[in-house]
């Protein structure tokens, strides 16, 4: 592609400029409006500046993504409600055999929920099981806290329901569900084991200090102790200044995530109001239990115990059609069929099976997230559209051909540093394409692992730093605002795992990627 006329590489460079910097900072003193307005704002800067008429700009926009990110939203929304994530967080305290064990369940269940839940998702509701299990051990949180989230990201790699960049890869590239968990899976798994070993080889003094209390067995944590969240996927309250000052927070959204996610969110106040409100919507259920017992103070003890049991099983097969529903949609993932109206499909089943409003569930969307993708699309491909990242890559291509080990190895450290400095999803849109075509030229398999390797690297490498992603931030404010004590997660102690961490995973994982 040639490079556009002089003023619309300009502009149009203008353009993007605003949308980076209120994407990577939100909370910029000159214009605090947050990352969702910000790209909105680059994309209306786009056709403003005629780098693309409204209707180029309409056609931008990525509906098919749009459609399978709400429907996979709708149905985490669901799960949650079933007690999926209650379950796994039970699972994380079942006969634990001291501090190492702990870790490896944390590394192994984090990464397994990620891969089909979404990595944020994942760290928004196990934080806090995390956080109190290490607290009842009398255990320092850090390294659990580091294996929730490094193995999150990582496992959120090997499905392209895992994380927002995986889901645009899928659909450019158009690999098949089945397709993509079996070339990804091996790396996936490796690397896992990889990060768990380096955690404990990092912090195998500190899990072996003696309890002051020894423990059979870790107290499992009661429903009424874990906060509930708006269990929006890739939702929650700013935190990047919060780690500065725990004063400093800002109405702004985190969406820069290289693993998994470009989140935006409402301020903190906002987001722990939408938390309560969300909090009695996953207790309506079993506030119609209490309801069912006050009913019965006027009536006989044998017609109160049958409500009671009816209201049981009710609550248990709704949950088991939860679960069926779940399954159906991943089978059907497996065996090809359309991704985006597969999950579609599935949330208004759930809707169905639930037999109520569904309007509170709803609610729950973070329909700011999808905002901030059709500002993103409209403003990428008007940056595309000026030559400039085409340029970048007619520079790079040389040197980054994947039919050799060279070339993987430069091409991976250019994803790595994009990933980092430009957020995850904008890479993938920028460099996606051009991978893709350049490696087809090779050959058909060299294509496909091309795309495997845009999303294996652009994933892991939200491990790098704790603004490399979403699910770092997450677990940080997560952990920092838990009750009774919470635990300031700092840069610094993320970073000295995570460098280490994401160099050696993304180099074990390149090796076992499938062709």
């Amino acid at each position: 592609m040639t490079m556009a006329s002089t003023e619309r590489v300009i502009l149009g460079s203008i353009a993007f400029a605003i949308f980076w910097i209120l994407a990577v900072f939100p909370a910029v003193p000159f214009m605090p409006i947050g990352r969702t307005a910000g790209s909105l704002l680059g994309a209306n800067l786009i056709v403003i500046f005629r780098v693309l008429t409204p209707d180029e700009a309409y056609a931008a926009i990525d509906l098919p993504i749009l459609g399978l990110l709400f429907g996979t939203m709708v149905v985490s929304i669901y799960l949650e409600r079933a007690d999926m994530f209650k379950y796994l967080g039970k699972l994380l305290a079942w006969k634990s055999r001291g501090a190492k064990d702990l870790l490896c369940r944390i590394c192994l269940v984090s990464a397994i929920s990620s891969a089909f839940f979404t990595n944020d998702t994942s760290c928004v509701v196990l934080t806090e099981f995390v956080l109190k299990i290490a607290r009842q051990q009398n255990l320092p949180p850090h390294p659990f806290l580091l294996a929730l989230a490094s193995s999150a990201n990582i496992g959120s790699s090997a499905t392209p329901i895992g994380n927002p960049q995986n889901l645009v890869i899928a659909i450019l590239s158009k690999i098949t569900f089945g397709r993509f968990l079996f070339g990804i899976f091996p790396a996936m798994f490796v690397g896992v084991i990889v990060n768990a070993v380096l955690l404990l080889c990092m912090y195998w003094n500190v899990l072996s200090v003696q309890k002051d209390v020894e423990n059979a067995e870790v107290e499992l944590v009661l429903d009424e102790e874990v906060v509930s969240h708006r269990f929006a996927p890739a939702t929650m309250s700013h935190v990047v200044d919060s780690l500065h000052s725990q004063d400093q927070f800002s109405g702004n959204e985190i969406m820069k995530d290289p693993n998994g996610v470009f989140d935006s969110s409402k301020n903190f106040n906002a987001s722990r109001e939408a938390a309560n409100n969300h909090g009695s919507l996953q207790m309506r259920d079993k506030n119609v239990s209490l309801k069912i017992v006050d009913e019965c103070e006027d009536q006989n003890f044998t017609s109160c115990e049958e409500k009671q049991f009816s209201e049981k099983w009710r609550r248990l097969l709704w949950k088991i059609c939860v679960y069926l529903v779940t399954i159906g949609m991943l089978i059907s993932l497996l065996m090809g069929l359309n991704m985006s109206w597969t999950a579609i499909t599935a949330a208004l089943a759930l809707v169905v099976v639930d037999f109520k409003d569904a309007r509170e569930c709803l609610e729950k969307v973070s329909y700011s997230l999808l905002i901030f993708f059709c500002g993103m699309f409209i403003t990428v491909d008007g940056f595309n559209r000026t030559g400039i990242p085409s340029a970048f890559w007619d520079f790079m291509e040389p040197y980054a051909k994947i039919d050799h080990a060279g070339g993987v190895a430069v091409l991976a450290v250019v994803i790595l540093v994009l990933s980092n400095l430009a957020s995850n999803v904008p890479t993938v849109l920028l460099l996606g394409v051009r991978v893709g075509a350049s490696a087809a030229a090779i050959s058909a398999a060299s294509e496909k692992k091309a795309w495997l390797i845009l999303a294996w690297v652009s994933t892991v490498a939200g491990n790098l730093s704790l603004l490399g992603s979403a699910a770092n931030l997450i677990v940080c404010e997560q952990a920092r605002r838990a009750q009774p004590s919470g635990y300031n997660l700092s840069f610094w102690t993320h970073l000295k795992f995570g460098v280490p961490s994401t160099i050696i995973v993304i180099a074990i994982g390149l090796t076992l990627l499938g062709d």
